[in-house]
């Protein structure tokens, strides 16, 4: 049998039902919960935002934990953020979904802030060794 090519002869039972099958009108093999498709497709996007949303919830705990070492500081800082970072949050994500020119500038301004950050911590460590270099 070639790659990528299904055998023309029987099926097997368990096998999912192709796009013919579907139109004639054949039950799919999962059982949905109603039988009108929009109410299925809430049900559906209801269940993968709330997972969506846990799962990002995790994530940035274990971030911060992961870094900082301090829960208290993770819950403060992902459960107490303020309406105004919420709404850039979800704009910078929303604009870097809808196109690649989209993408192309929130990862820039993602990266200068980390350019940004790093020479503010390289440049305090500097000014902290510096007085301790005179005495020697």
């Amino acid at each position: 049998m070639a790659r990528g090519k299904r055998k023309t002869g029987s099926k097997d039972a368990g096998a999912a039902p192709d796009d013919a099958a579907l139109q004639t009108g054949a039950k799919p093999a999962l059982p949905l919960p109603s039988p009108e498709a929009s109410t299925n497709l809430v049900i559906a996007d209801i269940v993968l935002r709330a997972a969506g949303g846990m799962l990002r919830e995790r994530l940035e705990k274990g971030l911060i934990v992961g870094q900082h070492g301090d829960t208290t500081e993770a819950h403060r800082l992902v459960d107490k953020r303020g309406v105004a970072a919420s709404a850039m949050l979800w704009g910078a994500s929303r604009l870097a979904r809808r196109s690649p020119l989209g993408l192309a500038v929130v990862a820039g301004g993602l990266a200068a802030k980390v350019f940004y950050d790093r020479g503010k911590r390289l440049g305090s460590k500097g000014k902290a060794s510096q007085p301790g270099e005179d005495e020697s």
